[in-house]
């Protein structure tokens, strides 16, 4: 293949969209913005979250507690995600990440209770549910805490 040989998907490029040639192409005359009015203005339009002066819906509904924004959260998974591993697979971090069920374990990683595991594996993680580490001791395996 060579360079000039490319080209783009079938479908992929679109023909831009001309507005304000004539009222025979559906879009003339004002261009599709109407008549006058902030939004038809050169520049117009108002800022996300704006409602005409309103008190905005994130000022007016309250707020409760508080939310640590540096609060480190670690990745989860599901009992269920580790059937894909083989019988006596010593799960961790590293192998999560290898096979894609975590994209990110700086966090560490956090084993949740959801569905069901029939195969013994011993699971290394930051942190099991209650329900996790009986699901996976029940199957004959061992959740280690790193």
């Amino acid at each position: 293949m060579k360079l000039y040989e490319l080209s783009p998907a079938p479908g992929s490029n679109r023909d831009v969209k001309r507005v304000g040639r004539g009222h025979g192409s559906g879009n003339g005359k004002t261009a599709g913005k109407g008549h006058k009015g902030q939004n038809a203005r050169s520049g117009g339009g108002v800022r996300p979250g704006f409602e005409g002066g309103q008190m905005p819906m994130t000022r007016r509904i309250p707020k409760r507690g508080f939310n640590n924004i540096f609060a480190a959260k670690p990745a989860s998974v599901n009992v269920s995600d580790l059937e894909i591993f083989k019988e006596g697979t010593v799960v961790d971090a590293e192998l999560l990440k290898a096979s894609g069920l975590v994209k990110k374990t700086a966090n560490g990683v956090k084993i949740l209770g959801n569905g069901e595991l029939t195969k013994p594996l011993t699971v290394k993680a930051a942190a099991f549910s209650e329900s996790a580490k009986e699901k996976i001791e029940k199957a004959g395996g061992k959740a280690e805490v790193m």
